[in-house]
């Protein structure tokens, strides 16, 4: 039998044991790693979060905007560094590639498959929150804008120095503008403006090496890659230049709602023909949900709510609609006028609330569910009406209960721009783009299979009338369906099954890009454009 001493000496020598592995782990390491790297060492202790932190979580869960990867099962980082100044940012770089982690840089967390906040290996979340600085120059009509300010708060402070400038961009205001530019971006002024990518003239981004750039420095190719070729490939983009652009003191917006009771289906066929050809100071989009019945009886119809934003006022408009579009039956009193920075919450579900509300990041958006997974698809002719009588019978299942299909009407200066300006090559020829968005709520996350599954059946009964070889798809609007890398290193073969989907022939060039920034590959992450090398 053992002694008392002997087993009490072995307790020791494990727990001494066990005390120098967790000294000597790699997230220990990457911690230590930090603070030479940067200029202020003392500064950078207070921008870590490790899981013993108090404040890891809701540091975590801040700018979580898909909470189907809020589950006990979600893999989490090892470590958060929310940095106050560009040495925070070199130095979680440095680190990072020293010991093997992965980056996930997170602007304002709206990644459909939650890339910017997770993945299945190793990996550091970089939080830019602290970079969100918008400096609006009205003279020259542009401004600069951090990558971690939100869409809300670039309108708002544009909005505060002229009623008559914007930035084409979106209508969720929470969206970060790192990610969203890094897809393209488009918004209520695309078809007259293009996309947000496309008014970006210059930018600042820190390479792997730790080098700041800005489009001199890093030449054209670079600054092609990073205006629509998708975030967390070719490096950590600090801060844009933007172009801004001309809108009248007043606009006029509209949303007219048809069931199928009232021939929505005819009408949203007619649209197709329609809305494209329209001028280009119109955006128009068709958004089809389940809603409830106006007999009141309980039961459930489809609807078709056509919404529209025009630069010009009510009595311009109007008759436009009348003549181009009578079946929709546009009159006055469905039209409002307003300012351009009023049409962001018009369009964003929030017309009730005062232009504050743009600057609450936090703020949980009515756009979308708590959960939710979405595609897309682009439309180069008009699908017959046997096959959007198809589409709309799916909506009536259970699982379509908190499910929206929009459609999005091109056309405009959109078929003038050339494919290969940007990265996005969704011009000329695409009558509209469609987003399925299928939502659930945060506690129905155990069954989101039974969702998901209910979109991809959606898709592949789609196909037929879709865009083919390839079947485009948004970058913005992730879609891990569509292909992934490997976890490790991926083949150019591998990644050509998704970005060509996304890109087209652009992939190529990106290809190139990346195999000339960074060729090694560090930034990565399931659908990162590869270096030739691998």
């Amino acid at each position: 039998m053992k002694s008392p001493q002997f087993s009490m000496l072995m307790l020791l020598l494990f727990a001494a044991f066990f005390s120098l592995l967790w000294a000597t782990s790699p997230h220990d390491d990457f911690v230590h790693c930090l603070s030479p790297r940067s200029n202020n060492s003392s500064s950078i202790s207070r921008v870590i979060y490790t899981r013993n932190n108090s404040s890891y979580s809701s540091t975590l869960e801040s700018t979580l905007r898909n909470l189907r990867f809020s589950t006990p099962y979600t893999p989490k980082p090892l470590v958060i560094v929310v940095p106050l100044t560009t040495s925070h940012i070199q130095a979680t770089v440095y680190c990072s590639r020293k010991h093997g982690f992965q980056i996930r840089t997170r602007s304002g967390g709206h990644d459909f498959e939650g890339l910017s906040y997770v993945s299945e290996v190793s990996f550091v979340i970089l939080d830019l929150v602290n970079f969100r600085s918008v400096d609006v120059d009205v003279e020259n009509k542009v401004a600069w804008v951090q990558s971690g300010a939100a869409l809300g708060e670039l309108y708002y402070r544009i909005a505060e120095k002229s009623r008559t400038l914007a930035f084409p961009a979106g209508t969720c205001h929470t969206v970060g503008t790192g990610g969203y530019f890094s897809g393209g971006g488009y918004g209520l002024l695309f078809r007259k403006y293009g996309l947000a990518a496309d008014n970006i003239i210059d930018a600042k981004l820190i390479d792997v090496n730790g080098r700041i750039l800005d489009r001199k420095s890093m030449e054209e190719d670079l600054f092609w890659a990073i205006r629509g070729g998708g975030g967390g490939s070719f490096g950590i983009v600090l801060a844009w230049k933007l172009n801004l652009v001309p809108v009248p003191a007043s606009v006029t917006v509209f949303t007219v709602r048809k069931t199928v009771q009232q021939n929505a289906i005819k009408v949203v066929h007619r649209w197709q023909y329609v809305a494209h050809a329209l001028p280009d100071g119109v955006y128009f989009s068709v958004a089809l949900s389940k809603v409830n019945s106006s007999d009141q009886n309980g039961k459930k119809t489809i609807q078709a709510s056509f919404r529209s934003l025009f630069l010009g006022g009510i009595d311009e408009l109007v008759p436009l609609m009348q003549e181009r579009f009578p079946e929709l039956g546009l009159v006055k009193e469905d039209c409002i006028e307003m300012s351009w920075i009023e049409s962001i919450l018009y369009f964003g579900r929030l017309p009730n609330k005062s232009l504050e509300i743009l600057l609450e990041r936090n703020f949980r958006t009515p756009l979308f569910s708590p959960s939710y997974k979405g595609k897309s698809d682009y439309v180069k002719v008009p699908i017959p009406e046997f096959g959007l009588r198809g589409l709309l019978s799916r909506l009536s299942t259970a699982e379509a209960e908190s499910t929206t299909i929009i459609f999005f009407a091109y056309g405009g200066i959109m078929d003038k721009i050339p494919e290969t300006a940007t990265p996005f090559p969704h011009r000329a020829g695409n009558l509209y783009k469609i987003l399925y968005n299928v939502g659930w709520q945060e506690k129905d996350n155990l069954n989101s299979e039974r969702y998901i599954t209910w979109t991809r059946r959606v898709y592949n009964y789609m196909s037929y009338f879709v865009s083919k070889s390839p079947r485009e798809a948004y970058i913005n609007y992730r879609d891990l369906d569509i292909g992934t890398n490997n976890k490790g290193n991926t083949s150019y073969a591998q990644a050509s099954i998704w970005g060509r989907k996304y890109f087209k022939n652009n992939f190529d060039r990106l290809v190139r890009v990346k195999t000339m920034i960074d060729p090694e590959n560090f930034f990565i992450h399931e659908q990162s454009i590869p270096p030739l090398s691998f």
